[in-house]
């Protein structure tokens, strides 16, 4: 058991850390280097966040493979990249889920090439569809968008082509050579793209749930207590100097400073990302079992959430 500040804190509880021997080894840290990491980039720059920040750009699926390679200790990524690998590898997936890093749905822009002549999500049934790896993110909302347009089969044949082309670089030229026909990715981050002709809006699609997790190979490490106090010291940095978030947005990522100014106004991190609400993955695997990228029979939020927290918001 140890102490930090005014909580004590000791074997896996609601919103609690454990111990671990490695608790003074910094951690190593996978993100995704786009505008939602920079709570994350305050937390190293402003309160000495212990840890090596390892960018990941090709995103939750390429996490999931170094988690259970024991290549990173910790990783941040969306909800349904971990939720789909937790169900399909059950009790040997070698991470749990230990903590909320955004409180707010993703929108998932759907993108075709600028000249290509498809002008509709209705056109895309059986297509090619480019995504950074099978069981990343953008993989599984596909089977969630097919899912809402009727377009899965009984017979659990895939309802497009999927072409795992690595990082969002790829899946543009992809689109507009004729590789792949569509793909999705986050919004803001296709947005400049859509602005400058490169590619073709046709869509989007929310996710029905909180959009970033954070997932750890050993929930009882002590480490990760003192790594989620640095977090919410970058979350309440965030919080009070937007000023400052969209400079290093538009300066430092791939973003106009207009644009970053705007998605400021759509997303809401947590005060304290400590604790999964189980409630939340129950509903996120009913959806992804819905939409056949998992089994819901043998999927349960109690093997996959290391940390519990009952009260987040749905």
């Amino acid at each position: 058991m140890f102490r930090t500040g005014r909580k004590c804190f000791g074997t896996v509880a609601k919103r609690g850390f454990g111990t671990s021997s490695r608790q003074y080894e910094a951690l190593r840290i996978g993100y995704v280097p786009e505008h939602f990491s920079t709570p994350l980039y305050f937390a190293k720059k402003h309160f000495r966040l212990d840890a090596t920040l390892i960018p990941f750009p090709a995103g939750t699926g390429h996490m999931v493979q170094a988690l259970n390679a024991a290549e990173l200790d910790v990783g941040i990524g969306l909800t349904e990249g971990w939720v789909a690998a937790l169900g399909k590898q059950g009790k040997k997936a070698g991470f749990k889920l230990v903590g909320t890093y955004v409180e707010t749905p993703l929108c998932w822009a759907i993108s075709t090439g600028a000249k290509r002549d498809i002008r509709s999500v209705e056109e895309l049934k059986g297509k090619k569809a480019g995504v950074s790896r099978i069981g990343s993110g953008s993989y599984v909302m596909a089977y969630v968008l097919a899912e809402k347009q009727g377009w899965l089969e009984p017979s659990g044949k895939p309802p497009f082509d999927f072409r795992p082309y690595e990082n969002f670089q790829n899946l543009r030229a992809t689109v507009n050579d004729g590789q792949a026909d569509f793909f999705m990715w986050e919004h803001f981050t296709s947005k400049r793209y859509f602005d400058n002709g490169e590619i073709k809006r046709i869509g989007e699609i929310y996710t029905p749930w909180s959009s970033w997790k954070i997932a750890a190979r050993d929930p009882k490490d002590e480490r990760l207590e003192r790594m989620a106090q640095r977090i919410n010291e970058g979350i309440a940095y965030y919080n009070d100097n937007k000023n400052e978030a969209v400079e290093y947005i538009s300066t430092e990522l791939d973003y106009s400073a207009a644009d970053a100014q705007e998605w400021t106004k759509t997303v809401q991190f947590p005060k304290d990302v400590r604790g999964v609400d189980s409630v939340v993955i129950d509903k996120t695997i009913g959806i992804l079992g819905k939409a056949g990228v998992l089994d819901t029979e043998s999927s349960r939020s109690a093997d996959m959430v290391g940390i519990r927290s009952a009260s987040r918001a749905h």
